[in-house]
């Protein structure tokens, strides 16, 4: 059996050496343009940060490692975290070895637990985790083996220890987090025989095998995204200036929490329950319309519609779409999802305003969760960043394995903008120094 340790050894001589030879030979090529839109736009679309682990065209969807999601959606997370990690997927004695090692990792330090219980009781349940995760910064390999001196060319080998002990204490830190917030009983011990994903769904006290399958879907389909997204990118971006990955990743939960990121599966969730009680129940495709229209010309958004990136129906909403067809296709919550999948994007289009009138991967994931009894929606987040921890902390380890340095792009004045942008003024910034 090989580990992944000695899988990424082997590799990264030779990525390391791929990156110095375009850097050497390509350096002054020019790969993208900046317009002004872009610049005054949150930098969407501008091509500046190499991310090998996935990718995501806008007319395709999130593709890991050369595979399209939809295609590995049925492989266990553990399977996706070697894949993101190496660029090929486990034979079986890897995988048993990497589920065991979490399995040995999987260990959250008590001080963790009373810091939580001194948290007032209406904090929400995205703080609590990234606070929980903040707790264990002292638990950092690279951070004490930083401070007794580390070559740069090691730099990956305790960042691969510090995001192989986070993904193994996620699952462990989220479902005590869910039994306390929401008075669900004692926290439940992890089982080493299960997998990661079971083994969340055993902590969350919810035993019915289907539940478990959706665990497994959901964490393999938000697993990654690129990393211009704000958690990826919050984590990146801290982790550049060699925070090890407790801070960054605590970073890019507090990102992931905003109401534009990983807080919209709660708000999905939320304005399909609110059409129901609006109607009585689950709605006619006219009652779908009228609402739908209702809810845009209150200047609303209709959630889980339209996306950043994509020009198509997200294929992670199809995966969800799909379970959901064939393991409660009668739930009421779950019908009016498809009814609105039905109408909505036909009221966008008709707007002749939105760039992508289709569902996104939010739109049907917060219904199959209440389906099987998951219905506290403010938790919902909490899920996506359980998931995330396998994306982000293996982009850190590449980052680290190919020596990146700092992050740090150059802003400019409104005022400068403003002159480039009428011709006024032909100079280049000086580089930063």
């Amino acid at each position: 059996m090989t580990s992944l340790k000695d899988v990424l050894a082997q590799q990264i001589p030779a990525a390391r050496q791929r990156m110095k030879d375009l850097t050497k030979q390509f350096g002054d090529r020019v790969v993208d343009q900046v317009t002004v839109e872009q610049v005054a736009g949150g930098m969407r679309g501008i091509s500046c940060i190499v991310c090998d682990t996935s990718s995501v065209p806008g007319d395709k969807g999130l593709i890991i490692r050369g595979h399209p999601i939809g295609e590995i959606s049925h492989r266990l997370p553990e399977e996706i975290l070697w894949l993101l990690l190496t660029g090929t997927l486990p034979d079986k004695d890897s995988l048993e070895g990497l589920r065991a090692d979490l399995a040995s990792r999987a260990v959250v330090p008590d001080y963790v637990w009373k810091v939580l219980d001194a948290m007032p009781a209406d904090a929400h349940p995205m703080c609590l985790f990234s606070t929980g995760i903040l707790c264990m910064e002292g638990e950092s390999i690279f951070r004490k083996r930083y401070d007794n001196g580390l070559r740069k060319e090691d730099f990956w080998e305790p960042t691969l220890e510090d995001a192989l002990n986070i993904i193994a204490r996620v699952p462990v830190l989220a479902a005590g987090i869910y039994r306390k917030k929401f008075n669900k009983g004692a926290r439940i011990e992890p089982n080493p025989k299960l997998d990661w994903g079971a083994n969340y769904a055993h902590m969350l006290g919810i035993t019915k095998p289907e539940f478990t399958k959706l665990m497994h879907l959901y964490l393999v389909l938000h697993c990654d995204h690129e990393n211009g997204n704000v958690s990826a990118m919050s984590t990146f971006t801290v982790n550049s200036a060699l925070s090890d990955l407790y801070y960054s990743f605590s970073a890019g939960l507090d990102g992931l929490a905003g109401p534009l990121h990983g807080l919209a599966n709660q708000e999905c969730l939320a304005w399909i329950l609110e059409l129901m009680e609006h109607f009585g129940g689950t709605p006619s495709t006219d009652q779908v319309r009228d609402f739908a229209q209702q809810t845009l010309a209150a200047g609303k958004v209709i959630p889980g519609y339209g996306h950043g990136v994509l020009r198509v129906t997200d294929p992670r909403f199809t995966a969800f779409y799909d379970f959901g067809q064939k393991h409660c296709p009668n739930d009421p919550v779950f019908k009016t999802v498809a009814r609105v999948f039905e109408i909505v994007p036909e009221v966008l289009r008709q707007t002749g305003k939105v760039k992508s009138p289709w569902p996104n991967v939010d739109a049907a994931s917060g219904s199959l969760l209440y389906h099987y009894g998951l219905t506290e929606g403010v938790y919902y987040t909490v899920l996506f960043g359980v998931s995330r921890a396998l994306g982000v902390t293996s982009q850190a380890v590449w980052y680290r394995a190919l020596m990146a340095p700092i992050t740090r792009p150059k802003s400019v004045t409104t005022d400068w903008l403003e002159r480039r942008a009428k011709g006024n003024d032909s100079t280049r910034l000086a580089p930063e120094k």
